[in-house]
């Protein structure tokens, strides 16, 4: 848990923002992985259209707009949260007074131009799925006007602000499809379908807790549905998500290779969960939440990379 330091409040600005990136989105590593995502996904919609790379400049946008709503989902975030945080998370840089919800909700608004004209470079039409994700983070954002209702309901919230997912990649991929042909290439629903799966698990992922951890106010799955139950839940969605990955190497032409990794990387990923339930612990419990990141990075490295070391890209 994150203590208030003293006079942390009254440091210069860029200090404070450096203290809440490292707390709430540490930089470099989210650029890491939204780097490889946004690569790869790129990548597998130019395969399974059959088509040459792109170039450059279609990384670029796609991976500048990615980061940008990935801020502002964290931004939204804390704006939803603000009461729970409150209450239940004084430690958060927001309740502690490190900074303020306006300050981080007023860079996400100033960075949406930005994103805009990133997209705009590759190709207007990219601008229909960019507002498409806007126009659900906003809804998600209210709760879809029903919090207590939905909040009642943990599964129906689990899918509806997981749908965020397939839209980004949708906008992500569509910066190859959408600027090159204007429509998706066949089988493009497996690779956001995964994108759903993969946004379950690492959501799953995170909120199974060890029982000395479990905190008033703080919904966990493990809390809702007990230690083992969530185990199966969370295993459940990690093996939709390998099915669907092998469904996108059989779309790619790469099914030997992207299964390969695939499995070897699930069996290590269950055996975490395994351990996990038999042992629900901090140690067990930190190494649930570094696995899901894990299974993720490797579904979309095998998927957006593979097939072209194959081909001898």
């Amino acid at each position: 848990m994150t203590r208030r330091e003293p006079g942390e409040s009254n440091a210069p600005l860029l200090r404070r923002l450096w203290t809440y990136q490292a707390e709430r989105f540490p930089v470099f590593k989210t650029a890491t992985l939204l780097a490889a995502f946004s690569a790869a996904s790129i990548n597998v919609s130019a395969m399974l259209a059959g088509r040459e790379l792109p170039g450059l400049a279609t990384y670029a946008a796609a991976f500048t707009v990615l980061f940008i709503l990935f801020f502002q989902l964290r931004a939204c975030d804390e704006v939803k949260d603000a009461s729970d945080d409150q209450r239940y998370r004084p430690e958060r840089p927001i309740p502690r007074g490190l900074v303020s919800q306006r300050l981080i909700t007023g860079i996400a608004v100033v960075l949406v131009p930005v994103a805009i004209l990133a997209a705009w470079a590759l190709s207007p039409w990219l601008l229909l799925p960019l507002a498409a994700v806007w126009l659900w983070l906003a809804l998600m954002t209210a709760e879809f006007g029903v919090p207590r209702w939905l909040k009642a309901r943990p599964m129906l919230y689990l899918v509806s602000h997981m749908l965020i997912m397939p839209l980004i990649d949708l906008f992500v991929t569509g910066c190859e499809w959408l600027t090159r042909s204007g429509m998706p290439p066949a089988g493009l629903w497996l690779f956001l379908a995964l994108s759903f799966a993969n946004g379950c698990v690492i959501e799953i992922g995170r909120k199974l807790y060890a029982p000395q951890n479990e905190r008033p106010g703080v919904e966990t799955y493990t809390a809702l549905h007990g230690v083992n139950r969530a185990t199966v839940m969370w295993v459940a969605c990690l093996t939709v998500s390998l099915s669907l990955l092998a469904g996108v190497g059989f779309a790619v032409s790469a099914p030997k290779s992207i299964m390969a990794a695939g499995v070897i990387a699930y069996a290590a990923v269950t055996t975490i969960a395994l351990r996990f339930r038999a042992t629900p612990n901090s140690e067990t419990q930190k190494a649930v939440d570094m696995a899901a990141g894990m299974w993720v990075f490797v579904c979309y490295m095998s998927a957006g990379f593979l097939p072209l070391l194959a081909k001898g890209y």
